[in-house]
């Protein structure tokens, strides 16, 4: 019986050991996938988005993720069960993040949700570097570094319905940056080809942009519709 009891215990003993180390192993990460998407792409290929009346958002690139990736492509997920979303730790970022990360979903989902998602499912494999705080902090501060429709504009590409070389888009970035992006395109109802999101690889401090091991690249064509910019309020 005592046998038996040792040999439940040192099983429950192992499991836990090997939990933390998966743990432990899933918070390691090379860098960061900084990724922001443009609202006009996504309202039209969906049909229908949702943004918040109040605060009136401008015309420009959304937070999309702050992911932590590892070189092989792979992103770890969920790293800490333990760790709860806590508003009241990025009170003094919530203005700032309805502006910069709202949610476009519909039927409307509250901006909080969101990012109580994304901080338990990617933020927290990222503890290891920063904080809760940190993490969202970090993202406005390269959202900000990284104005990609000023960058744009400054190319002649502008958010107009045409249609511009893939290249013409990734030069215009590169040049700003000095680092290779990796872009995402979606299909509209009528299947052109649109652009909807924007990668950038960051250093694992999330302080300075780096050239990626490997950059998306969804299905774009040589050519992407730059879609104007428009919401539906009426949700």
């Amino acid at each position: 019986m005592k046998l038996s009891i040792t040999y439940s215990l040192l099983c429950k003993l192992l499991i836990l050991q090997y939990l933390s180390a998966q743990c432990l192993s899933a918070q390691d990460f090379d860098f960061f996938y900084f990724i922001q998407q443009w609202p006009g792409a996504y309202c039209d290929s969906n049909q229908s988005c949702c943004y918040p009346i109040t605060p009136i958002l401008p015309a420009e690139f959304n937070i999309y993720g702050l992911r932590p990736t590892k070189n092989d492509g792979s992103t770890p997920l969920n790293c800490d069960i333990h760790s709860v979303f806590d508003k009241s730790k990025i009170s003094d970022l919530i203005e700032n993040l309805e502006l910069n990360w709202p949610s476009l979903r519909c039927p409307q989902l509250k901006s909080i949700k969101l990012w109580s998602h994304e901080w338990m499912k990617h933020g927290t494999c990222s503890e290891s570097k920063l904080t809760q705080h940190d993490y969202f902090q970090t993202a406005l501060k390269l959202k900000k570094k990284l104005n990609i429709i000023q960058i744009l504009e400054n190319a002649g590409i502008e958010p107009d319905d045409k249609f511009y070389d893939t290249s013409s888009i990734l030069d215009a970035i590169q040049q700003a940056t000095g680092f290779l992006p990796g872009i995402v395109c979606n299909r509209d109802p009528g299947l052109k080809s649109q652009l909807l999101k924007v990668y950038m690889c960051v250093d694992t401090s999330g302080s300075n942009f780096i050239e990626c091991p490997g950059v998306p690249m969804g299905s774009c064509g040589d050519t992407v519709q730059f879609s104007k910019f428009w919401v539906n309020l009426f949700c």
